[in-house]
């Protein structure tokens, strides 16, 4: 595009004789410029040239032979008619592109013919009269004027030929003697290059702002037809009145009217729809009405407006109207129906806000929240709090009964938490099973732990999806700003610092911002460092728990328990150590290693005595897991008969099919399986006689409420022996402490015991120790 304001270009001496490129544009476009217009004064150059070369031949005829004449005259006539065939050549450059070539072939035909005339200033002037010297002059004189007149729109060449003739000349003066003459040719010869300088440039100028108007004047055309052709847009205009006038057919057909019905009548009338009449305008139709009365121009201004009971959304701009005498006469502007895109924008900005599975606000609306609940405490001098909740079990049943029914699920605990929100709260979707509650003012610390526990009790109540009762719970961190985190960043850190803690413990339980957390999250990542390495440094050692008959006390079995003996941190209990191992996985490797290792050490015990291995989910849906077991039974040289797999309920919840499938080729190996605390969870009922059990281990928690005269556990001890003994497997109570819950527990019918009143876990020493000398012997 080239410009049509000339004051943006900046045209050097090189630029015009076209040494050089401006930068502005192409240089063969600039070229072209210049050159198109020689083929229409091509021929006054040659012609004033022949009649000077004529008028010289009649001056020197007599001291001059004429075959020299005749040679001289011949070469100028040729070069001549050949810089005229070039100069119409180029007739068609303002529509082409020229050529480098076709400029300095137009410039050496100058220097061809300015050499030609250097012969009669230097070798035929000195032979005629000073008359004869004084016409030959003004003939030159003439044709270096020449270029500045009809040459400018080729000034390399009318330039090179003025200062080659002109040294000629003041070459010819100065062998005559005439200095004087001389410094006065040189003068004129400059004025005649300045000249022709300056005409070429403002010749440049003119024909740069002729394209720039013309390209500009295309533009708009392009534009307008443009806009004719787009069916979204219409020209719209009003009288002094603000009365629609010159309503256009696309004008009438967004109004939804036909042309004579809505010409005549207000704008404001037509847009406003049923709101006319009681005056209750959207802010933007006021917006517009005043833009219109204080006769202001106004851009892209986005109007709701009403069309046939519809909502829709227009952009408009206009411009006051006046007539030559400076009055208004109205507005006149553009208009399009921009529905669609605001309703887009109006989604996209929703999306950014608001989580789209549970419409609550998401991560970046809580943040906001959190960070003006922050200033407003901080200017007030409050408090504001920040709850971190996370489901418990939520993923078992994602992975149990698909993320379909998971996500209703969350739909479902959205409405709950939703329905608990108060004046000054919000409650928001972090992603995932976790969310988070902003309270604004946080100055009673009770309200707050009463919310936690009410979000806890409600969402721990039953969910019916899909035809599925299910079962989740949920846990609570808090932290209280400032005095916890005085950035948005530090209180959702140390309140989730807060939430790892209630899960660590358990689940179901609400915690609160503690700065020894900083500390406990430290340890445990030192732990999880530490335990990647506990395998290579043979630091783990399993510790057996006696399982007894109930009827006669004697021993028919050993749990395993993983013990971890760290060189760094000493004895690490198995609270604190399993739970990073099942979320790193390690517990698969160490699995391994215990599996292994109690087959190995109960290979030494009486025939009838069993091992029971406890059996992690993520190591039992392990692919590989029934290699491990053949494995392991095939390098310790146990019996498959004395290998039991404890499996716990949560199996269940994460893939059934695979569980189950393992646990029937263990079963198929000849290794029993036992459910390890049983009615802790909501699932494996239908799986009891689907799955060929051989043990159903009964919770300490109930044997302690049945010590306690709790009807509730009694009847469930009650319910899972009949149960079992129907189902054809035996029961085994855990936690047996004293010799009252031991008499309880056979009352209750169960068949084995297992617990600190038998023995507490030890060394596999210590167990081998509990056998008879001679039942060692036999073993």
């Amino acid at each position: 595009m080239y410009s049509n304001d000339v004051t943006a270009w900046k045209l050097s001496v090189r630029d015009v004789l076209g040494l050089s490129d401006p930068g502005h544009g192409e240089w063969s476009r600039l070229r072209g410029f210049q050159f198109s217009s020689l083929a229409r004064r091509a021929h006054y150059r040659p012609l004033l040239q022949m009649l000077y070369a004529t008028l010289t031949l009649y001056l020197y005829h007599q001291e001059i032979h004429a075959v020299l004449l005749g040679i001289w005259f011949a070469a100028l006539a040729y070069v001549l008619i050949r810089g005229w065939r070039i100069d119409m050549s180029l007739f068609d450059t303002d529509r082409r592109r020229i050529t480098r070539d076709e400029v300095y072939r137009h410039a050496t035909n100058s220097i061809y013919a300015a050499v030609l005339w250097t012969i009669p200033l230097v070798g035929f002037a000195p032979l005629g009269t000073e008359l004869d010297q004084m016409t030959l002059f003004v003939c030159m004189a003439m044709s270096c004027v020449g270029p500045a007149l009809f040459q400018t729109a080729s000034p390399l060449g009318a330039v090179l030929f003025n200062m080659v003739a002109g040294f000629a000349a003041i070459l010819g003066l100065v062998f005559m003697g005439q200095i004087e003459l001389a410094i006065v040719t040189g003068g004129f010869i400059g004025m005649s290059v300045t000249g022709t300088l300056e005409t070429a440039r403002n010749q440049l100028y003119q024909k740069l702002y002729q394209e720039g108007m013309a390209e500009k004047a295309q533009v708009v055309s392009l534009l307008l037809k443009e806009f004719e052709e787009n069916e979204a847009d219409w020209l719209w205009q009003v009288d002094t009145n603000r009365r629609v006038r010159s309503v256009s057919p696309r004008f009438a057909f967004a109004l939804g009217l036909e042309q004579q019905d809505a010409n005549g009548k207000l704008l404001i009338e037509l847009i406003a729809g049923k709101n006319w009449e009681t005056g209750d305008f959207p802010s933007s139709l006021h917006d517009l009405a005043e833009r219109l009365k204080n006769r202001e121009n106004f851009s892209n201004l986005m109007v709701q407006v009403s069309i046939k009971g519809e909502q829709r959304w227009w952009e408009l701009s206009g411009t006051p109207m006046r007539d030559e005498h400076g009055n208004f006469i109205g507005f006149r502007g553009v208009g399009s129906d921009v529905t669609a895109q605001r309703e887009s924008s109006d989604k996209i900005a929703y999306l950014a806000r608001y989580d789209t599975l549970t419409s609550l606000p998401n991560r970046l609306q809580l943040t906001e929240a959190l960070g003006d609940a922050l200033q407003y405490a901080d200017q007030w001098r409050g408090k504001c709090a920040l709850l971190m909740v996370d489901l418990d079990r939520f993923k078992s049943v994602n992975d149990s009964l698909g993320h379909m029914v998971g996500d209703k699920l969350l739909a479902q605990v959205s409405s709950r938490l939703q329905s608990l929100m108060g004046e000054g709260q919000m409650c928001g979707r972090l992603g995932g099973d976790e969310f988070a509650i902003v309270i604004t003012d946080a100055s009673d610390s009770a309200a707050t732990a009463k919310l936690a526990q009410r979000v806890i009790e409600h969402l721990s109540e039953p969910y019916l999806v899909d035809n599925h009762t299910l079962y989740v719970g949920a846990s609570v961190g808090s932290a209280v700003g400032p005095r916890d985190g005085r950035t948005v960043e530090e209180l959702m850190r140390n309140a989730d610092l807060a939430l790892y803690r209630a899960k660590d413990e358990g689940g179901g339980s609400h915690f609160n911002f503690e700065p020894s957390l900083h500390a406990f999250a430290e340890e445990r990542r030192k732990l999880e460092v530490s335990l990647r390495s506990a395998l290579q440094r043979d630091e783990f050692i399993l510790h057996y728990q006696p399982v007894v008959d109930a009827n006669n006390d004697k021993i028919v079995s050993f749990e395993a328990l993983v013990r971890w003996q760290s060189a760094e941190h000493g004895f690490i209990s198995p609270a604190k150590f399993v739970p990073i191992a099942e979320d790193t996985r390690l517990i698969v490797p160490i699995g391994k290693w215990v599996l292994r290792r109690a087959c190995e050490e109960a290979r030494n015990w009486p025939d009838h005595v069993k091992v029971n291995v406890n059996v992690s989910p993520e190591q039992l849906l392990e692919p590989d897991f029934t290699d491990e077991v053949v494995a392991a039974l095939a390098a310790s040289g146990l019996a498959p008969q004395r290998l039991e797999i404890e499996v716990t309920e949560s199996i269940f919840l994460r893939d059934a099919s695979v569980a189950r499938g393992a646990l029937e080729q263990v079963m198929a190996l000849g290794c029993s399986v036992a459910l390890d605390d049983f009615g802790t969870g909501y699932s494996s009922l239908g799986y009891l006689r689907k799955l060929q059990f051989s043990t159903i281990k009964v919770d300490r928690t109930f044997v302690k409420g049945a010590a306690q005269n709790s009807a509730e556990s009694l009847a469930i001890i009650r319910a899972v022996v009949a149960m079992a003994q129907s189902l054809n497997m035996t029961t085994t109570a855990e936690g047996a402490e004293t010799e009252e819950e031991v008499a309880l527990i056979r009352e209750l019918g169960c068949d084995k015991i297992q617990g600190f009143y038998f023995g507490r876990p030890m060394a596999a020493a210590d167990a081998l120790r509990l056998f008879s000398a001679e039942e060692r012997r036999r073993a």
